[in-house]
C-alpha cells in the first residue's frame, strides 16, 4: 500500500475476484477512481479502459449514440511495469505519470478471466458551480450498451 488515497481500487479489486465465480459475459465497473483522469480528460468526456477490444469498440459505439463520450485509454504492458514493487507482489499506484491508466492496469490484473472494462467518471459525474450537482453520467451510454446487447434498435 503505497497510498492511503488510493484505497477505492482496493476494494473494487476485492468485487473483481468475487465476481469471478459467476463467470459473466461482461463486467464493466464504473467509479470516481482517479483525479488523473479529470486531467487527461477534463469533465467531459469519460476515460474507458478495458481488457477485450470488442467490448471496448462496443462501449464507444454505445457512448456515440447516447451522447455521453467515452474516450479509450490504453492498459499495455508498459504501464504495468509502473506497478512493480521491490517488497511486495504490486504496488496499488504507479506515480503520477498516466495515473488513470495505471489506476485501470492495477484492476486489470483481477479481471484475466473475463471480458471487462472500467469507466472513470472522476471527470463527468458531477458539475460544479452555478449548475451544481450530479451528471447522472454514465446512464446513457450504459442504457444504449444493453439496448444495443438486447437488439432492441427503438422499433416497434
Amino acid at each position: 500500500m503505497l497510498n492511503t488515497d488510493a484505497e477505492g481500487r482496493l476494494v473494487l479489486c476485492d468485487v473483481l475476484t468475487y465476481v469471478e465465480r459467476f463467470e459473466p459475459e461482461v463486467v464493466i465497473d464504473v467509479a470516481t477512481l482517479t483525479g488523473a483522469c479529470v486531467i487527461a480528460l477534463g469533465h467531459h468526456i469519460t476515460g474507458l479502459m478495458s481488457n477485450h477490444n470488442p467490448l471496448a469498440h462496443e462501449l464507444i459505439s454505445a457512448s456515440e449514440q447516447a451522447g455521453d463520450r467515452a474516450w479509450r485509454l490504453p492498459i499495455g504492458d508498459e504501464y504495468q511495469e509502473q506497478l512493480e514493487s521491490n517488497f511486495a507482489d504490486m504496488a496499488n499506484i504507479g506515480g503520477r505519470p498516466g495515473g488513470a491508466i495505471t489506476a485501470a492496469c492495477f484492476l486489470s490484473r483481477f479481471t484475466r478471466k473475463y471480458n471487462w472494462a472500467h469507466l472513470d467518471i472522476a471527470g463527468t459525474a458531477w458539475r460544479s458551480g452555478k449548475a451544481k450537482g450530479a451528471t447522472g453520467r454514465p446512464v446513457a451510454l450504459l442504457s444504449q450498451f444493453l439496448l444495443n446487447r438486447s437488439g432492441f434498435n427503438g422499433e416497434e
